[in-house]
């Protein structure tokens, strides 16, 4: 995985990036939505808004927390549906990397 894009705020603004930490680990916790299913929805998000790197780095952390490939591709589908065919071009580009 490449460089936290964050990683500035360390010096710049160390207490943003302190919340955005806090958030996300907020947000990706288990609780009524196991923390895989909460990532992947994450990731259908970001296809939804093209951002390659998002759906990359949220496809590999649902990987380590215990998701299939099915079931990335599967979140995948459900996105296209509700948002287009954007959110396969998108994957497609973020995955490639990740599903050789």
């Amino acid at each position: 995985m490449s460089e936290n894009p964050l990683k500035v705020f360390e010096t710049i603004d160390p207490e943003l990036l302190k919340l955005v930490d806090e958030t996300r680990t907020f947000a990706f916790s288990d609780g009524a939505l196991p923390r895989k299913f909460k990532i992947l929805v994450a990731m259908a998000l970001d296809a939804s808004q093209g951002t390659v790197e998002g759906v990359r780095a949220l496809a590999q952390l649902a990987l380590n927390a215990g998701a299939t490939k099915e079931e990335i591709m599967e979140t995948i589908r459900v996105a296209q549906y509700i948002c287009g065919v954007g959110c396969v071009y998108i994957s497609a580009h973020a995955f490639k990397d990740i599903f050789k």
